[in-house]
This record gives structure tokens, sequence and C-alpha cells, in this order.
């Protein structure tokens, strides 16, 4: 097979029926082996081994989240001994869930290093959505009147923080050592072209709702007709993630194979990287395991919390929902991107900021309502008028910004200016809950 003029070496990009037919059942047997860059040289849980390395994490800010870890323990202290002090156990709940996330995104990390490079961004990816998926769920079954409102904040929150905050930061990090990063159109347009989709998918059972409440319907037959929407749009969006996540890593993974190969080998910490002590296989499964169970005994906690912290901390529910829930949730997944940048890795970071931002667009909030339906839940994607429009509207900037698939720290500041003006405008928008009143008690009680 011929060589590209990608880089030395890379294999010309490929589909799966191109694979089919060049590749000898011997070649693919080979996929089932862990790859050099992520052999540890080791089998099996070594104890020191592995608190040492995973301490140490992947990179620096990493390793500065790990000193939080004392706090994991006092949170969960404070939750059972002192129950009254709900402002108390939400900070610490709040702080504790950083370490837990990182090592999160840290242990999949180093499982995407055993594997091939998609199914690694894949894992990566969804591995990272699994702190805001907990969440999700705990919301839905915990009693709170404003549930569903904060869900839907927290679903477009998410977005909003991955695509313009994480995209943001990454841009101006890797500005700061280049003149100019480049970046694969085969990433960024089929990341904009399915953001723009999901965008204005999701935005349907919205323009539904507000289009027919000047035609004299009532409050229960529009009710039921966005519900109706919202659970149908929700297995149309999975369907569309399901389709999107073969095409990557089934028919054209080749494709991706060789951008994210060039990636590696314009790695500024390859050798170091390459280096550096590694967990086993089964420590990496371990260490997942723990996190996760970690993430959901704290989630546990800190959804119990929000309903008084809103009523007595001033607390808007818009800024909870939109700001604070998201920055927690894809925590992990951004110090990921945040790293790649750095190393000069822009098509791994772009992917895992726009994996995770069509995760949550495609899978997560869609598998919310899902559920919701199952446990006989009114969950809808009926979201508020200012949320969706500044979703739509970021959707339109990012694509813009990712259009000559160059990025410097000018465009990085630009789109943290626009985060940071969403936030304020979260932070002074009024309470729209059940309490609240008036089109926000629609939202919050939607009928079981």
């Amino acid at each position: 097979m011929s060589e590209t003029n990608q880089g030395p070496g890379l294999p010309v990009p490929s589909t799966h029926s191109d694979d089919k037919r060049s590749k000898l059942n011997g070649e693919k047997s080979q996929k089932l082996k862990v790859k050099p860059q992520g052999e540890s040289g080791r089998r099996g849980v070594h104890p020191w081994h592995f608190f040492r390395i995973s301490f140490r994490s992947a990179c620096r800010a990493s390793a500065l989240c790990s000193l939080l870890w004392p706090v994991v323990p006092a949170a969960l202290a404070v939750r059972y001994t002192l129950s009254e002090h709900h402002t108390l156990i939400f900070i610490l709940s709040y702080i504790a869930m950083v370490p837990c996330a990182s090592l999160v995104g840290f242990a999949s990390q180093e499982f995407a290093r055993k594997v091939p490079h998609v199914a690694g961004v894949l894992v990566e990816t969804t591995c990272g959505s699994v702190v805001e998926i907990v969440l999700f769920l705990v919301f839905l079954k915990s009693g709170n009147p404003n549930r569903f409102y904060i869900i839907k904040a927290a679903i477009l929150g998410s977005i909003l923080a991955t695509m313009l905050l994480c995209l943001g930061v990454v841009f101006f990090v890797g500005g700061l050592l280049r003149e100019e990063q480049t970046f694969s159109d085969a990433i960024s347009e089929a990341g904009s072209g399915l953001l723009l989709m999901a965008g204005v998918v999701l935005a349907v059972p919205t323009v539904f709702r507000q289009g027919l409440l000047s035609q004299g319907k009532t409050t229960e037959e529009l009710t039921s007709g966005t519900l109706h929407i919202s659970r149908i749009i929700s297995c149309l969006l999975i369907v569309a993630y399901l389709v999107y996540t073969f095409f990557q890593a089934r028919t054209h993974h080749g494709i991706y194979d060789a951008i994210f190969e060039r990636d590696e080998h314009r790695d500024a910490d390859r050798r170091k990287t390459e280096a550096k002590d590694k967990l086993t296989m089964t420590e990496c499964i371990i260490a997942l395991i723990v996190s996760i169970s970690l993430v959901t005994l704290l989630a546990i906690g800190l959804v119990d919390q929000i309903e008084p912290v809103i009523k007595d901390g001033h607390v808007s529910d818009a800024f909870m929902g939109l700001i604070l829930v998201p920055l927690v949730e894809k925590f992990a997944e951004h110090l990921t991107a945040i790293d790649e940048a750095w190393d000069n890795q822009m098509n791994f970071a772009l992917s895992h900021v726009l994996g995770a931002t069509l995760q949550t667009a495609l899978f997560t909030a869609p598998l919310t309502v899902i559920v919701g339906w199952g446990l006989n839940e009114g969950m809808d994607l009926d979201f508020e008028i200012f949320n969706i429009v500044m979703l739509i509207l970021s959707i339109l900037t990012v694509g813009k910004v990712l259009q000559d698939q160059k990025s410097n720290y000018l465009e990085g500041t630009l789109l943290l200016i626009l985060y940071i003006s969403i936030a304020v405008s979260a932070f002074y928008y009024p309470f729209t809950g059940v309490e609240g009143g008036g089109a926000g008690g629609e939202h919050g009680s939607a009928p079981e």
C-alpha cells in the first residue's frame, strides 16, 4: 500500500470495504492486541503502581485535580452527619466530583491507548459522558419539582460548555504556543453539520408549542402534543447517533485512522508520553468502576441539595442548570481536549470536543426522555426560548469558526467571551421553576 503526503509511514485513508478486500485474517487478529504505545509491561493489578500512576494522571492540570481526593470522603461524611447544612454539602459534593471525573477521564484515556484510534476516541467520549448521564438519571428520579426544567437547562448548558467554553480554551491554549493550528475538514465539517442538524431537531418541540400558543389550544393539548413529539424525536436522534458512530467506527474508519495517526506524529510530547508508566487493562477497568461508583454517590448527594440551595442561596434555577451543573459534567472531557491542544494534536482535541457535544445532543438528551418515558415521567424537549436561541446561534458561530480548518488564540478568546456573556445572562435570569409561576411552571410540572 502506497504512502500519502500526510506524513511518512501513514496509511492511505480507506473505507471498510477497502479493508475487507485488502486485509488478511491474520492482520485482522492484530486488532485484538494492545497497541505498543498503550503497553504497560505489566499484567494484573499492582496497588503501588496503580495509585502512583492514577495520582500522577495524564497532565499537570489533572494531577492538580488529584490533590482534591481528600474532599471526597469529607463530602460523603458531611452528607450523612450534617444533613441540614445544604450549601456546605452541595459545595463539597461539587468539588469532590472534580477528582472523580478526572479519574474517569484518565482511566478512559489509558484504555483508549490500548485499542485502535477511532475506537479509543469513542471510548473516551462515552466514558467522559458517564458523569452527565448519571446526573441526569439521578435528577429524573429525585422528586425535585423543578427537575425537568433543570435537566433541560443542563442538557443545553452541557452542549454550550463543551462547544464554547472547552473549544474556546482549546483554541486559546493551542494558540499560545503556535501562531496557527490546523485540523482536518473530515472532522470539523461532519461535526459542525451534525451539530446544526441536532440543534434544529432539538428546537422542534419548542417551536411547535410556541407556534400553537395563540391558536386557542388548551395547556393539556399542547403539553401532550409536545411530549409525544419529544419522544418520537428522541428515538430519531438516537438512530442518528448510531448511524454516525457506525460511519466513524466501521465504514469510514480508515479516513479517521489516518487523521489520528498523523496527529500522533505531531504530538509535541510523544516521547515523554510513551516513556510514562501506564496502567494495565485490568487497572483501567478497576479505575473506571471505582470512579463511576463514586460519581454516582456524589451525584445523588449533589442533586438532593439543589432545591434548598436554589431557595436559600439566591441562585436561579437557570444558572444552576445552564452553567453550574454542566461545568462538572464534562470536566474530564475538557481536560483531555485541552491537554491534546497543548501537544498540537488538534484533530484529537476537536474530535473530543465535537464528539462530546454530539453525544449530549444525539444520545444523552434523548436517552433521558426515553428513560423518563419508561418510568412514566413527563420529561420532554420543550426548552426555554432563551436557551434554545442561544444554542442555535452558538452552533452557527462555531460552524463559522471551524469553516477554514484553522485556529488561533483570537478565535478562542471570542468563543470564551460568548460563553461568559451567556453565563452572565443566566445568572440574572429570573427563577422559572414551579414556584416561579408563569410559563416556567409549565416546564417544571410536566404531567407524568
